[in-house]
């Protein structure tokens, strides 16, 4: 049998494609009407509304939706979805392949991730609703989400748990109002992203079981505007703008029909993307690692401090080194998972391959912020200001090792699997004990 590293043509032929796409559509469109400020030393005052909450600007927001509305025009948005939803059945490998590309092209509009912004997106909550979703909620939120009159965000964290979601306090309980029957949800969410522009959010809440159970959590879809629902301050964090706010759920009573996915089994949705979205994730941050590298390397090289380059020497050279052998490893890595998981169906991935997506998204996610924290160090004191893009990039991909699941999480699912603790290598308790 022959090993085979070559790309498919029609990946990289796609990507000529998205590039001259970018050089026709999208790099104009951030080159007028002074958008380079989005982008350039006062992007992050340009983003961020400081006298609103922190809120991500109107116009900020305005570009990016002009930059995506093209990109549908074009037939680049809905890549990643199934052709029966406009998109062209893009795989794993092509997303991770066109992730990691864009990332490396550095800052752009093409693909700014401090909000999840790419002309070629994700779309993740479209494939939830056709799999979990009744004909009525398919019927309305699909095609809303992809003409933008449906705008759904996600509320599992809280307060009090984070990675213990099976210990969430908010709770669902039966009731009805006015002969109709329905549930009365109570309780917090934090870090519900997007809520300032969501007209829907996918609240779970526990219905049954005890503190700690798996079963017994059950997704609602909750109007964002129903009575008993505050957001009740915007957090502000590292990577500004913000639009990531903490949300009571006071009493709010919704119908049976606002139920999403099997009574008790809500967790299954939280769970239904994880493995597409962390191996896509772990390659933009590998794009991005790739991109502080270069960069660095091609400063070193420019930089004559002492009247010598500084690529001579060895205190330049080999933490760059470390970093370029370890993208070239991962790179590998990424690819060859993705590879596989196309090859696989979604429960399969979770049971067979879970472990290798982990490794993937926890490494890429270290990685990229060692590389831009060296990127910095190598520009000396330009690096560190904001005329780089490095500060850009570790605040951004920094979050990541906590939000795509913690890498501490991630390292004890590989670390069951690895001791037979769960997965495929599970043995009996017996035998470990």
């Amino acid at each position: 049998m022959r090993m085979d590293f070559e790309l498919p043509a029609e990946i990289t032929d796609y990507l000529a494609e998205l590039d001259a796409f970018i050089a026709a559509e999208i790099a104009p469109l951030q080159a007028q009407d002074d958008n380079e400020r989005f982008f350039d030393h006062r992007r992050e005052w340009a983003r961020t509304d400081f006298d609103n909450g922190g809120l991500p600007r109107h116009e900020w927001e305005a570009l990016l939706g002009e930059a995506k509305r093209r990109a549908d025009a074009a037939g680049h948005l809905r890549f990643a979805l199934p052709a029966e939803f406009g998109g062209k059945d893009g795989s794993n490998l092509a997303m991770a392949v066109i992730r990691e590309h864009f990332a490396a092209k550095g800052l752009g509009l093409h693909n700014d991730l401090q909000n999840e912004h790419s002309i070629v997106a994700n779309y993740p909550q479209v494939l939830m609703f056709r799999d979990f979703g009744t004909q009525a909620q398919k019927d309305e939120f699909i095609a809303g989400m992809l003409d933008s009159t449906r705008s759904v965000c996600f509320g599992l964290t809280e307060p009090e748990h984070g990675s213990d979601a099976t210990h969430m306090d908010t709770t669902a309980v039966r009731e009805t109002r006015d002969g109709v029957e329905g549930w009365r949800i109570h309780g917090e969410k934090m870090w519900t992203t997007g809520m300032h522009v969501a007209t829907h959010v996918m609240v779970f809440a526990r219905n049954a079981g005890e503190a700690g159970d798996a079963k017994g959590i059950s997704c609602f879809l909750v109007p964002a505007e129903a009575p008993g629902v505050k957001v009740e301050e915007y957090l502000w964090t590292f990577n500004m703008p913000t639009d990531h706010p903490r949300v009571s759920f006071t009493d709010v009573w919704v119908p049976d029909d606002a139920l999403f996915g099997p009574l008790g089994g809500g967790l299954e949705l939280a769970q239904h993307f994880v493995h597409e979205n962390r191996i896509r994730q772990a390659a933009s941050s590998l794009g991005a690692a790739d991109f502080c590298i270069r960069e660095a390397v091609k400063y070193a090289r420019e930089r004559k401090p002492f009247g010598k380059p500084l690529a001579v020497n060895q205190a330049i050279q080999f933490p760059l080194v470390e970093l370029a052998t370890q993208v070239e490893m991962l790179r590998l890595l990424i690819r060859k998972t993705a590879w596989e998981m196309d090859r696989m169906s979604k429960p399969e991935v979770a049971s067979r391959l879970s472990d290798r997506v982990s490794m993937c998204n926890y490494w890429a996610n270290r990685l990229v912020c060692e590389a831009a924290d060296t990127a910095m160090q190598v520009h000396g004191g330009m690096g560190y200001s904001r005329h780089k893009p490095f500060e850009h990039i570790y605040r951004h991909h920094r979050r990541y090792r906590i939000t795509e699941g913690a890498e501490e999480i991630q390292m004890r699912k590989i670390a069951a699997w690895m001791f037979g603790f769960a997965g495929p290598n599970k043995v009996a308790r017996e035998a470990r004990t």
